[in-house]
């Protein structure tokens, strides 16, 4: 079997009539994990318990949701001959791969959506399942971009937070309410000061609390008693006219991205300090995730797609930027 994929409305299965993290209402869609950018109100929708319970407390459920355990086999109910399983992809708690299988052939699709493949504080490890065909996201899909050990940068974070208690300022620590933040807050478990989270933050953890995840103790912020703790919340929180800025005369804020590994950013978030934790994959990562699944066909999608399709031809593995006009490579000798 050929498989078609089509980059439409997100992805597109038309053999399989299937959508992978449609942008916009589709027949049928997967949804690879609940950040906003990933979910639309499908008629039906295919996700993991966890992913299903996100969407539902950020209040965006789909009419008909079909949730799979990971590794848990299942027919595809809208297109008779194909099959599909889910496969936890590292990214965020609950986050996906799905695994699409047509039946005559055994022939089998991976898409990855987000993911990264070292281990997280307070996610699933990445699964790395066969696949002819793989469909992966390469957000840091370039050499430069190798992060250093997790427990060092998180090292990093705990020294610039006490420094700053030390001077009577509040850390304040800036990410992704969904995801990145309960990556941080489980990061700094057992740490010599409090935990205080910002109200969309404090929400979604939650969540999680609810969903099993052990977590350090945390409180939602009082500015009446925020001295003397570190404080996490989304980077929108942090603006000049936001109230919690004007609560907060004294702090020194730092980002939390894989793109700290870029000098700019620094300086683009207006930051005191920016550390290299990221929920994707690195560029070794992404080699190695390919090495795993050992496909004959790759898809790039999101991020540096041509540089990475391209490093993979070189090292001898068909691969292709979606959507995009890749140009042949000729070599003469």
């Amino acid at each position: 079997m050929q498989w078609i994929v089509e980059p439409q409305n997100g992805i597109y299965l038309p053999q399989a009539g299937l959508h992978l993290d449609g942008k916009a209402k589709a027949a049928a869609s997967f949804i690879s994990h609940a950040h906003s950018d990933h979910v639309a109100r499908h008629e039906v929708t295919l996700c993991s318990p966890a992913t299903h319970h996100f969407i539902c407390a950020r209040g965006k459920p789909s009419r008909t949701v079909i949730e799979a355990e990971y590794g848990h086999e299942k027919d595809m109910a809208c297109t008779p001959g194909f099959s599909w399983s889910l496969h936890a992809a590292g990214h965020i708690y609950g986050s996906s791969q799905i695994l699409v299988t047509h039946q005559n052939s055994g022939q089998r699709l991976l898409y990855t959506g987000d993911f990264k493949m070292r281990a997280g504080f307070s996610c699933e490890k990445a699964a790395t399942p066969r696949a002819e065909v793989l469909i992966m996201e390469t957000t840091f899909g370039l050499p430069r971009y190798r992060f250093p050990p997790v427990e060092e940068t998180m090292q990093r974070v705990i020294q610039f937070c006490r420094e700053a208690i030390a001077v009577d300022a509040v850390p304040v620590l800036m990410a992704y309410t969904l995801g990145k933040s309960q990556e941080i807050l489980a990061g700094l478990r057992g740490v010599d000061f409090p935990l205080m989270l910002h109200p969309q933050t404090f929400a979604i953890t939650e969540a999680y609390v609810r969903l099993g995840v052990s977590l350090p103790p945390f409180r939602l912020f009082d500015a009446a008693h925020v001295a003397g703790h570190a404080l996490i919340c989304p980077p929108n929180a942090m603006s000049t006219d936001s109230p919690m800025a004007a609560a907060l005369p004294r702090r020194r804020t730092a980002v939390l991205s894989g793109w700290a590994m870029d000098k700019s950013t620094l300086y683009r978030s207006r930051c005191d300090a920016a550390f290299p934790l990221s929920d994707h994959a690195d560029y070794d990562e992404l080699l190695a995730f390919v090495e795993a699944v050992g496909p004959q066909r790759v898809y790039t999608v999101h991020g540096f797609v041509d540089s990475f399709a391209r490093d993979l031809r070189a090292r001898g593995v068909e691969a292709w930027a979606l959507g995009r006009i890749n140009q042949m490579e000729f070599c003469f000798g």
